[in-house]
């Protein structure tokens, strides 16, 4: 019996390596403010422990506070600071700058056709996902998702589970049964928080990091014809990922779980 019935994927790093994207966005939109910050990709890495644009740039500018008359002039300062890096960087996905991540299609084709239910947990704004998605996937994709949440349909930004929480409740599918795709701390805690297994799939702003617990981190999903790399877990036997190796890696965590009990009981 299949125990996969439903994908949960994060979007920036995890369906499309938009990190470097974002990073180069928020220089521009620096620039264009006339201000001296740049963001190295050593420095744009750490700063991803940060959930939220807004949020690093508020973090990051603090020294900034003092040139405003109080905190709400510092606050519109970074709304109006992010709307630019927005602008920039939905131009650079309409000039088709970024695609999907090798082995993301494939997947979302797969389960397609397999009736694997497929949902969208982002701690990005729905217009970044929508124009990511818009350039990358056939008309009518909205329609192969059956929950897309976003920082704007939720209150909290991962880690905090709040994201993951709403679309399970939008799927009614039991989350033993469930699988999710990130790339970033934040993401894997904000999943494992709802009790969502994780697979991982590290970048070159977090290749470096420590991802705890996840059932499986590798540096991207593969193809038949370019395997991935594990970092983390047991692939199974498997080269890259796919259902078939989901459906393993649940399996494998429900059977662990009953041993658990088992031992606990005896």
């Amino acid at each position: 019996m299949h125990k996969l019935q439903a994908i949960i994927f994060d979007v920036d790093g995890t369906l499309a390596d938009t990190e470097e994207v974002h990073r180069l966005a928020f220089n521009h939109a620096f620039a264009e403010h006339g201000l001296d910050w740049h963001w190295s990709e050593e420095l744009y890495s750490e700063l991803l422990s940060i959930s939220g644009g807004r949020e690093r740039m508020s973090a990051f500018g603090r020294d900034l506070q003092h040139r405003f008359n109080n905190q709400s002039e510092f606050t519109e300062f970074i709304i109006e600071l992010h709307r630019a890096k927005t602008r920039k960087y939905a131009a650079m996905l309409t000039e088709g700058e970024v695609s999907l991540r090798p082995g993301m299609r494939r997947i979302i084709d797969s389960a397609r056709e397999a009736g694997v239910t497929m949902a969208i947990a982002t701690s990005s704004a729905y217009t970044n996902a929508e124009t990511l998605l818009d350039n990358n996937l056939p008309p009518g994709w909205r329609e192969w998702f059956a929950g897309i949440e976003t920082c704007d349909s939720v209150e909290t930004k991962k880690p905090s589970p709040a994201v993951y929480l709403a679309v399970l409740d939008r799927l009614d599918i039991a989350v033993e049964n469930v699988i999710a795709f990130e790339d970033t701390p934040n993401g894997l805690f904000a999943a494992q928080k709802a009790g969502v297994r994780t697979v991982v799939t590290t970048h070159r702003f977090t290749r470096d990091h420590e991802f705890p617990g996840a059932a499986l981190v590798v540096d991207g999903a593969g193809e038949p014809d370019a395997p991935f790399t594990v970092r983390e877990g047991d692939e199974m036997g498997f080269t890259y990922l796919s259902l078939e190796l989901c459906d393993a890696l649940l399996i494998a965590a429900s059977e662990n779980e009953q041993r658990l009990i088992t031992r606990k009981t005896a």
